[in-house]
């Protein structure tokens, strides 16, 4: 069993390089640091500490209408940007290293879609995703942007309000939303319209765990990028990893919980690193995919 190389660090990326060629099937975990170049903020900072309050809890947004109403009045300014928002060059370098044979596929703890948009094909998402909603009584489905249609013909005013942006689709917003109207399902005319993502607080499908394992176990390394892995839910491969024997390295700014389990660490942006990784893998593919 390879023992982790805690003090191993690198700014130049071809250090990464070197462990993908050692390691050609890569398995990638993401976080919010691969998405903060295409607008949308992540939770922590470099010390791995929340940057503003901790997100909605599942167990209070169920049980709260007041705290739903509070969520979906700051979603229905804050989702704009989620919605608008656009892969960038470490999205697109993963699908280029997937279709270069590099990578066997992205587990990612986004919400985003963004993968999937690059053209990431094989694409695991952990959280859920953040373009549709669940009614949590009968289980319907509905394309989000549905949703927020029919919540800012509620709410006509709140349609218009601004506010500076938070992660997966809040917004930095305080004042009274006791009026704010929050629609019931149509079809079972009861049930709470939720995003269809696992809140903190809530569990992953063990579908989708299992699919994510099975990625790993299918891969011959894994590589974290952007990600702190303060959540239990994405740490756990990590350390998975590490259990069995496979080189893991880590592609991100600051901190992490697993920073003792890395063959190597660089420490520079996703999209340079990612994109410098392309770069210099380019003319190694045949030799390094097989």
């Amino acid at each position: 069993m390879q023992q982790p190389l805690s003090a191993a660090r690198a700014s130049d990326p071809a250090a990464l390089a070197a462990f993908v060629v050692r390691h050609p099937r890569l398995a990638v975990l993401t976080g919010a640091g691969i998405s903060t170049a295409s607008g949308i903020p992540d939770y922590r900072d470099e010390r791995g500490d929340w940057k503003r309050s901790p997100p909605m809890q599942h167990q209070r947004f169920m049980t709260s209408h007041a705290a739903r109403q509070r969520y979906w009045a700051r979603a229905l300014v804050g989702f704009r940007a989620l919605s608008e928002a656009r892969p960038n060059e470490a999205h697109r370098a993963l699908a280029r290293l997937e279709a270069m044979g590099l990578v066997e596929g992205v587990i990612t703890q986004n919400v985003d879609g963004l993968h999937q948009s690059a053209g990431s094909r094989r694409v695991i998402d952990l959280h859920g995703r953040a373009d549709l909603v669940r009614c949590m009584s009968c289980g319907a489905r509905r394309m989000r942007h549905v949703l927020h249609d029919e919540l800012a013909r509620c709410n006509p005013r709140w349609a218009t309000t601004g506010a500076s942006v938070g992660p997966d689709g809040d917004a930095d917003l305080e004042r009274d939303f006791s009026g704010f109207r929050v629609p019931s399902c149509e079809r079972c005319g009861v049930g709470i319209w939720k995003p269809d993502v696992v809140f903190f607080g809530d569990s992953v499908p063990q579908a989708t765990v299992a699919a994510a394992q099975a990625l790993l176990d299918a891969s011959e390394a894994l590589l974290v990028v952007g990600s702190s892995l303060m959540v239990y839910s994405g740490f756990r491969f990590a350390r998975a990893a590490a259990r069995a024997g496979k080189p893991v390295a880590c592609l991100n700014l600051g901190r992490t919980r697993a920073d003792d389990l890395y063959a190597l660490k660089v420490e520079v942006p996703a999209d340079e690193g990612l994109s410098a990784l392309v770069a210099a893998l380019s003319g190694a593919v045949p030799a390094a995919a097989r």
